[in-house]
């Protein structure tokens, strides 16, 4: 058996017997947790995502998320979409609340949330940060997110946002950095290239200063990498306020950082779409 502070457990059943047996006698879970800990998806056995009780043969291996990351639902989602078609739908996410489905949580998501709200199935094209609110598209048609991949491929999509940052210095118009691939975070990023480090691109649209040590900044995102706005930031001492990860000081909103997906454009069903909300925050206290 393997086990790690953040919950996961793993382990190879020595007697077959029923699932929720199992965990009760290995770790105590009582039926209350192990219902809810099926409904989250947070149980494998022989890695293959449990969805009910079932008889469970000697010799299999299983993993469970004791802890599973838990998340506030509790959202208009219907009135968050901001354009739907026949194809895809654009949502106005919420900070707080992953973009798509987890590990060890299936239905805390903006993505399942929309869909339990439409009565549709929705599919990933691309992601924002479980802080990061604002605009991200969701497929309604399979055939769509592969056309939506390959236009992040060919970079024919625009994706723009807005951050609070905790600097006044005049950010230079065009970064270029590179991010080491190893897994963990905060990621780490280098001036030059090294082999196997990805590139990260973004462009500085505009600034403004709003306060000593405070500026608004307007981005748009060459590079699509994980976290990568708030790494390259920070790689300038500039970071987002909230994003306490990447060294701010300065506090913002619960759950949240001051980065927002403001505008995105691609091309659906031969049109060109383009979507933009607010680009105003409500500035922090110092």
């Amino acid at each position: 058996m393997t086990s790690s502070d953040d919950g996961v457990r793993h382990f190879d059943v020595q007697q077959a017997n029923l699932l929720s047996e199992i965990l009760h006698d290995e770790y105590a879970v009582n039926s209350k947790d192990f219902a809810q800990l099926i409904k989250l998806g947070a149980i494998f056995v022989n890695s293959e995502r449990q969805s009910k009780d079932g008889f469970v043969f000697s010799n299999s291996t299983i993993r469970v998320h004791l802890k599973p990351r838990r998340y506030n639902c509790t959202y208009p989602w219907k009135s968050l979409i901001v354009f739907e078609n026949d194809f895809c739908l654009v949502l106005n996410k919420p900070s707080g609340i992953p973009s798509h489905p987890s590990v060890d949580n299936l239905i805390e998501n903006a993505l399942t949330q929309t869909s339990l709200a439409k009565k549709i199935p929705l599919f990933v094209t691309h992601r924002l940060d479980t802080l990061t609110s604002g605009l991200i598209v969701y497929a309604k048609k399979q055939s769509f997110a592969k056309s939506f991949n390959i236009q992040l491929q060919e970079r024919t999509t625009r994706k723009k946002y807005v951050a609070l940052i905790e600097s006044t210095q005049k950010l230079p118009p065009r970064l270029t950095h590179y991010m080491n691939p190893a897994p963990g975070r905060p990621k780490k990023l280098s001036d030059t290239a090294n082999e196997g480090w990805a590139i990260c691109e973004l462009e500085i649209l505009e600034q403004k200063e709003i306060q000593p040590n405070l500026s608004w900044v307007k981005i748009n995102l060459l590079t699509g990498r994980t976290h990568q706005i708030r790494a390259q930031l920070s790689h300038l001492h500039a970071p987002i306020v909230g994003d306490v990860l990447y060294g701010a000081q300065r506090p913002f909103e619960k759950n949240a950082i001051a980065l927002r997906s403001c505008e995105i454009e691609f091309n659906c069903n031969d049109e060109r779409l383009k979507f933009n909300i607010s680009e105003d925050f409500e500035i922090p206290n110092k």
